[in-house]
């Protein structure tokens, strides 16, 4: 099956079923495990690899690649702007149907890759629209011999098209993470998505902002993205984040506005309103259980002007937050009570299995 264009000149050209961005910097050490992994979808893929102002070699290793692979790798050069700004980049320049984004450290399987590209394929020119798909991920840990896998289930159906009507139970450690997601192109750009630059954590942002604009979404229960985890220096090593509190609790007041903000909207759909306030819950419990956790006053401050900062944008989201299982726990009084909120979280974070 050929998806067609038409391009500015009137001629037609095939367009691609599905656009990867992959963001790089410094990437030089690990990018062509992932792009090898991702250049098995053959022509029916496009890969844009975003060096992201890089200063090692993976400038160089990119346009290599786009030299042997003309036909579907694209490379953009810029100006260092972060995560979010290679994925607005990639998003801008993408010229396929759906786009993913993958990570330059992380992969993809060759055989869950070709259930995704075929289940595209059959429900492209459909009568009815898709707009996300969702697949497993699987973190692939240093050390660890068993990888978790982070799959969906029993929260929605399998292997058909559905809408939020038809999604279920998700427990509080289990959702939809960049990793685990396609979504349409044009969806992304009609709901105005622009990830803030020179930023971290904003992926919660990606999986957050499109979703009222999802009606249609389909399940493949199969192991797609490899999500590695083991740098020193990756941002979801908890010291790390601990020194990038500044830039997770901006992303978490982002979601904040976002949910206020669009609160009609959202509130029309019952089941994506209660999946929306649970993502935000868990992400305002993990700024409130790093700013604990650094132990000192200047954190334990921005942790209550946080909940302030809720409280003052929407009294009720924050009452039902606040007064929430997780909520409770992170806001026990006194030294007693912060090492029970951390506790109690770790407690939490083994029973709901949180990354």
């Amino acid at each position: 099956m050929q998806l067609k264009k038409i391009c500015d000149i009137g001629v037609v050209k095939e367009m691609k079923l599905l656009s990867f961005a992959v963001p790089c910097y410094n990437s030089a050490a690990y990018m062509e495990k992932c792009v090898d992994s991702l250049l098995k979808g053959g022509e029916d893929v496009e890969i844009i690899i975003v060096d992201d102002g890089s200063v090692d070699e993976t400038a160089a290793i990119a346009d290599k690649y786009a030299l042997d692979y003309p036909s579907v790798i694209k490379v953009i050069h810029k100006e260092n702007g972060g995560h979010g700004s290679a994925v607005n980049i990639g998003i801008e320049n993408a010229e396929g149907l759906y786009f993913k984004v993958v990570d330059s450290d992380d992969w993809v399987k060759e055989e869950a890759y070709k259930q995704i590209l075929d289940t595209l394929k059959n429900l492209t020119g459909t009568e009815t629209v898709l707009d996300m798909l969702v697949s497993n991920f699987v973190y692939e840990k240093t050390g660890e011999n068993r990888h978790k896998v982070m799959r969906y289930k029993h929260a929605l159906p399998i292997d058909k098209m559905f809408t939020w009507e038809d999604v279920k139970h998700f427990h509080k450690g289990q959702y939809i993470l960049m990793h685990s997601v396609i979504f349409r192109t044009k969806l992304l750009r009609e709901c105005g998505l622009k990830l803030p630059e020179h930023t971290f954590y904003v992926d919660n942002l990606y999986v957050f902002e499109p979703l009222p604009y999802v009606r249609n979404m389909y399940y493949l229960d199969v192991n797609f993205y490899r999500y590695y985890i083991g740098r020193a220096d990756q941002s979801v090593n908890e010291e790390v984040m601990i020194g990038r509190i500044d830039q997770q609790i901006k992303v978490n007041k982002l979601m904040i506005d976002y949910m206020t903000e669009n609160k009609n909207r959202i509130t029309l759909v019952k089941k994506m309103y209660q999946y929306m306030t649970s993502y935000l819950d868990i992400v305002t419990t993990v700024s409130s259980v790093l700013l604990i956790c650094s132990g000192t006053e200047e954190n334990l401050t921005k942790k209550k002007e946080l909940w302030s900062y809720l409280k003052k944008k929407d009294w009720m989201l924050y009452r039902k937050l606040r007064y929430g299982l997780l909520g409770n726990c992170m806001n026990l009084h006194g030294r007693v009570g912060r090492w029970v909120s951390v506790e109690g979280y770790k407690i939490c974070r083994r029973f709901f299995h949180f990354n």
